[in-house]
């Protein structure tokens, strides 16, 4: 349950989206600290967008990455409470072919130190599709940094044992994302 220095770290390609109403570039500190921390561990950033919290804008934008080749990794932020417009969950839940309960267990366990029972209001969660490794987190700053700085910069990283999701992510298939109109049509067509 360490890193093992020795060994090369694999850099992963990473989306990051924030799913929020009310938040932009500017406001986005949870978005721009899993920035920060994603890239300042050696991964590179791919793309980085915020969406309104829309059940078919987020699903609609997930079914591309998890469809590129290019994209290893999405994380996302927000969209996972309770409230009347949270649906992040609903949203990507239906596109995951595998979950990963054990990161929203982790999850609480690690945030009930610092909030206690609010933690059972978080619905966040993880899975892959397509070989791209999702993980959803709350949209708070703290949650961002409780999750990043307890799972995902070690579950993530290459060199980390007994096993971490860089090598699954790293095996993602490729297929012809840059084909897509002519694979499946444009909107026009029938």
């Amino acid at each position: 349950m360490s890193i093992d220095t020795t060994r090369e770290m694999k850099p992963l390609n990473v989306a990051l989206l924030t799913v929020s109403d009310t938040r932009g570039v500017e406001e986005d500190s949870s978005g721009q600290f899993l920035e920060d921390s994603l890239t300042g561990a050696g991964h590179r950033l791919i793309a980085r967008r915020i969406l309104p919290d829309d059940v078919y804008l987020v699903r609609a934008l997930m079914s591309g990455w998890i469809a590129d080749p290019g994209i290893n990794v999405v994380i996302i932020t927000g969209g996972t409470g309770f409230h009347e417009r949270d649906s992040t969950p609903e949203a990507v839940i239906p596109l995951l072919d595998k979950t990963i309960e054990g990161f929203g267990e982790e999850f609480r366990r690690l945030s009930a130190s610092e909030i206690g029972t609010s933690t059972i209001q978080s619905r966040a969660f993880g899975g892959m599709a397509n070989n791209t490794v999702i993980f959803c987190l709350p949209g708070s700053t703290g949650a961002c940094r409780t999750g990043w700085n307890g799972i995902l910069s070690t579950q993530l990283d290459s060199r980390h044992g007994p096993c971490n999701f860089s090598g699954l992510a790293l095996g993602k298939p490729d297929k012809p994302f840059s084909r897509i109109n002519e694979v499946i049509g444009e909107r026009s067509e029938r």
